[in-house]
């Protein structure tokens, strides 16, 4: 699993772990990983040209220091300095030692331009809001170089505790994380300025508490989570899950949450709806009612929304009926449930919005949640009360009332922003809900299970949501694999 820390936890952490080293030893840990990867990407150290992006603080020292370890190496090492009188003095002397030079921001153009590599040391995991002028000056010239460009710890310009962006920014193809990856690293859109991320250890991880901030669940995990029939199991064991979608406008949506309900390993799915005859025709196994749900018969849990349109009394029925299970509430239901309804549920909710239906949530505009992905997420599961599904390039999933721990998931691809394919995870993770999995794990398992599904139909090219259902056992037995 990865984990990532907030500033604070990180650097309580490392004054820890310092006052139990000799002075020093910490950044010198860092500054050789760093220097490592940097090798790592040049291929050869000998003749390259590097520059130093150097900022007043110890992500600077670090990049100094990393700087005259590739200096003796061979590589001629420029230091442009941001701050002169404020720059490490211990770095400093280091890479002049080695051989490094060093100059002004007025002087970078040049050295730039022709670098092999770009070290970016600018600002640390502290900095907050865009980079200033001097520096933003520097990472458009970075931006339009040929160098490689890898940022030390985080790169410069983005929020290291929510993965915001707000003005310039560099961006990296490579970042170097000490000790612990940040929250910045792994949430969008900061992750796209990051570029791929490497993990040094500097020995943070006896500081570090054991409950973090985030965490990206990887295959051992979601393979520990999937719920797996025994030998004494029935279809009521498995989970049976109620779905209420679909209308006559949006007939599609309830196949497509049947259809990732039935691949993510519900027992049954009983629906009811409108959109009968078309669920029926395209899985006969489904078990259709007229009657409304409190009559459908028994169920572990209930999808709601999906296509409903905006019958809204479907919706407040179903949350009427299932006071005592589960209920996923996605796409319209989110429009059209009450909302004190949805808070005063004993039982495990979970909602699934895009950017969009977070933003009509929240009463904001979409950009403001799609550059403060974490922070919405949280502000919506402690609104509603409920578990909090973000869909987005990293899905993240907040517990009810959003003080705990975040769930990331990046297992997705692009061509997963196709019509459709919001229904498949509804009715994926609400056959979860019916298995038992409380709706934290319900919501991690289904995403990353439905985004490595998307990448498997896709493998490149464009893919309906329903080449998404039909891929999801693919994705289920590569994970147990």
């Amino acid at each position: 699993m990865r984990t990532a820390y907030c500033v604070e936890t990180v650097r309580r952490a490392e004054r820890e772990l310092m006052a139990g080293l000799p002075e020093g030893a910490l950044m010198q840990r860092a500054a050789a990983g760093l220097a490592a990867a940097c090798a790592d990407l040049l291929g050869r150290v000998y003749g390259r040209r590097i520059v130093l992006l150097v900022g007043s603080g110890d992500n600077g020292g670090d990049a100094l220091y990393a700087g005259a370890r590739l200096a003796r190496r061979g590589a001629g090492v420029t230091a442009v300095l941001l701050a002169p009188e404020r720059t490490h003095a211990g770095g400093l002397a280091a890479l002049r030692w080695a051989g490094g030079r060093t100059v002004a921001p007025g002087g970078a153009d040049d050295v730039v331009r022709r670098a092999d590599l770009v070290l970016d040391g600018i600002v640390g995991i502290g900095g907050r809001g865009g980079l200033r002028p001097d520096a933003a000056a520097l990472a458009e010239l970075v931006a339009g170089s040929r160098a490689a460009v890898v940022a030390v710890d985080l790169p410069s310009g983005v929020d290291a505790d929510t993965g915001e962006v707000r003005g310039s920014a560099i961006r990296a193809d490579l970042t170097v994380a000490f000790g612990t990856h940040k929250p910045g690293l792994l949430i969008d859109p900061a992750r796209e300025y990051a570029g791929s991320v490497r993990l040094v250890d500097i020995g943070l991880g006896d500081a570090l508490p054991v409950r973090p901030e985030l965490e990206a669940l990887q295959h051992a995990e979601v393979a520990d989570l999937l719920p797996l029939p025994g030998g004494e199991s029935d279809k009521y064991r498995r989970g049976v899950l109620g779905i209420a979608a679909g209308s006559a406008r949006y007939p599609g949506a309830a196949v497509l949450a049947v259809a990732g309900a039935l691949r993510g390993g519900a027992g049954a799915v009983r629906y009811v709806g409108p959109a009968g005859d078309a669920v029926v025709a395209r899985f006969p196994e489904t078990l259709v009612s007229d009657q409304g749900p409190k009559q459908a018969g028994r169920v572990q849990a209930w999808v709601v929304g999906p296509g409903a349109g905006d019958d809204a009394g479907a919706v407040a029925e179903v949350l009427a009926a299932a006071a005592d299970v589960p209920v996923l509430i996605d796409a319209d239901g989110l429009r059209l449930a009450d909302v004190d309804a949805v808070r005063g549920r004993s039982a495990p909710t979970l909602m699934t919005p895009h950017a969009g239906e977070a933003a009509a949530l929240l009463g904001v505009a979409r950009e403001e949640v799609e550059g403060a992905r974490l922070s919405s997420v949280r502000e919506l599961a402690a609104r509603y009360r409920a578990a909090v599904l973000l869909k987005g390039s990293t899905t993240l999933v907040a517990e009810a009332g959003g003080a705990g721990v975040v769930r990331v998931n990046a297992t997705g691809t692009p061509w997963l922003a196709t019509a459709g394919s919001g229904d498949v995870l509804s009715g994926l993770a609400g056959s979860l809900l019916a298995a038992g999995l409380s709706a934290l794990d319900a919501g991690s398992v289904g995403a990353y299970l439905h985004g490595l599904a998307g990448r498997f139909a896709a493998d490149g090219a464009p893919v309906r949501a329903h080449d998404v259902a039909e891929a999801l056992p693919a994705a289920w037995r590569d994970v147990r694999g």
